[in-house]
């Protein structure tokens, strides 16, 4: 499938050995990572249903040469081993990571992560880290690209259902994800979201900590080698409004997940901290796309900011955004939108991008057709939980799931992943507009221990091709990542 929109062209990137649509299957939580030395180089692993009646789910990547024109979809990383919750990373010379959740299938009896590394642009991948060795679910992951001590240190975190059967947990790695040190819990237990690291090595983690609070953690020292991470900040971000889940629009799933992305342009808005969200303001039963900026560090945030420009209506769905940051300190971000439908249900891809550290937006574009979230369900009822952006100074990848492609067998449309390239030049410039000032948010300090673990053998790189053969059906169950968990109670 190539779908042309206003100018954007989504192409279609879990496809056959010819390029075509693989019926029957389905394909979502899309990460992409970008080679930096070459941006026609990309990888986007996501979830692979091979069937689309089972809940059973293996970690499918595909690669394109000729920046997102054509993708190719080898296999996956282990034939007939149940993964879930796909992240890829990228270093600054190259290579790509993929940090992949795996457990047993149909009773999933461990929530454990490995990573694996590719050294040819994403055509082929080694295990790095023995299974089941580190993290747990919906991990997400980050590299220090910076030239201090923490330089090519990975780190990650991921919620309470987690290897070490412990809190929501932080995990470093200083061989290159090769071997993890223990598990860290983090303060206040923020979960769902993403990591970054700014420009002096530290390291900050955004989450979700239950109803309309977020958290900003940061430890300073996770750079230093032989010292164990501890966390010297924390501070609550207001983003007006809680995460939904589960919500109508996604039943199985979360709405949004929290990002968090830091600014290393060396410019005037270097080392900002921004964070992003879809939430449900007060009184809604819908979302928007709020966001928010710390220019101190992380220690205060802004009171958050819609970025979707479109009058506030009760009906109309904003969800799954994200966004990055350009080296050039531009800021992109997209996510799903209800505007143009009737049904207040069948979305597009929208886009909007700033260039003033996000105290304006551009005026928000359609970069899709619009597609029916509801169709392709692979057994369980969600298109996912998240997509995922990387931009350049130009623009923008994007990585995301939509049911453009119709299964005659079944009568409804698939999900799929697609990639699309997103630009300022195909939007307006973004107008001032008023904005607040920043507020004050409390602070606490957290310490923490973990000790190393032993270094483990690289294991063989194991692929295979998809198949489409039927699997027998589990029990559905609702989940934002591999079991379902209660809803965090708000913290003081």
């Amino acid at each position: 499938m190539v779908s042309p929109y206003a100018g954007f062209i989504s192409y279609q990137a879990n496809v056959d050995q010819n390029g075509n649509n693989i019926i029957g299957d389905a394909a979502n939580e899309c990460a992409i990572s970008v080679d930096p030395t070459n941006g026609n180089k990309m990888t986007i692993a996501w979830r692979q249903f091979n069937d689309v009646t089972s809940n059973f789910r293996q970690g499918g990547w595909g690669y394109t040469t000729d920046a997102g024109v054509h993708w190719t979809f080898p296999g996956v990383l282990q034939n007939n081993v149940f993964r879930s919750d796909p992240v890829t990373q990228s270093d600054e010379t190259g290579n790509f990571f993929y940090l992949s959740l795996q457990s047993t299938f149909p009773t999933q009896t461990f929530y454990c992560d490995d990573l694996w590394r590719s050294t040819n642009g994403g055509q082929t991948w080694t295990e790095q880290s023995p299974d089941r060795s580190a993290g747990g679910d919906k991990e997400w992951f980050t590299i220090d690209k910076t030239n201090g001590p923490g330089h090519g240190f990975q780190y990650q975190a991921n919620d309470s259902a987690n290897c070490a059967l412990g809190p929501t947990a932080f995990q470093r790695s200083t061989n290159g994800g090769v071997t993890w040190q223990s598990p860290i819990a983090i303060p206040n237990s923020p979960i769902y979201g993403t990591l970054d690291v700014d420009t002096n090595g530290n390291v900050f983690v955004g989450g979700w900590g239950g109803g309309a609070t977020f958290y900003c953690v940061r430890s300073s020292n996770a750079q230093i080698g032989n010292q164990t991470p501890t966390f010297d900040q924390v501070t609550t971000v207001n983003l007006g409004g809680s995460l939904v889940y589960p919500g109508a629009i996604n039943p199985g799933g979360l709405a949004g997940q929290p990002f968090l992305a830091i600014d290393r342009s060396g410019g005037s808005t270097n080392n900002n901290i921004y964070m992003l969200a879809s939430v449900r303001p007060s009184g809604r039963t819908t979302t928007d796309v709020m966001f928010v900026r710390s220019t101190d560090g992380g220690l205060t945030f802004s009171v958050p900011q819609k970025v979707n420009d479109d009058p506030v209506n009760p009906s109309k769905w904003h969800w799954f955004g994200t966004f990055s940051v350009a080296p050039n300190g531009r800021l992109d971000a997209v996510w799903y939108d209800t505007r143009n439908a009737a049904n207040n249900t069948d979305s597009q891809l929208f886009y909007s991008y700033s260039t003033d550290a996000g105290f304006t937006w551009s005026p928000n574009i359609a970069v899709s057709n619009l597609f029916n979230p509801f169709e392709g369900y692979p057994n369980q009822n969600k298109i996912g939980d998240y997509i995922t952006m990387v931009s350049d100074n130009t623009g923008s990848n994007v990585a995301y799931s939509a049911t453009f492609n119709f299964n005659a067998n079944r009568g409804q449309h698939e999900e799929d992943v697609y990639y699309v390239r997103v630009f300022p030049s195909g939007g307006a410039t973004p107008t001032p507009t008023a904005t607040a000032t920043a507020a004050a948010t409390a602070t606490a300090t957290a310490t923490a221990t973990a000790t190393p673990t032993p270094t483990a053998t690289v294991s063989a790189t194991a692929t295979a091709t998809p198949t489409s053969t039927p699997r027998p059906s589990p029990t559905a169950r609702p989940e934002p990542s591999t079991r379902p968990r209660p809803t965090p109670a708000p913290r003081p």
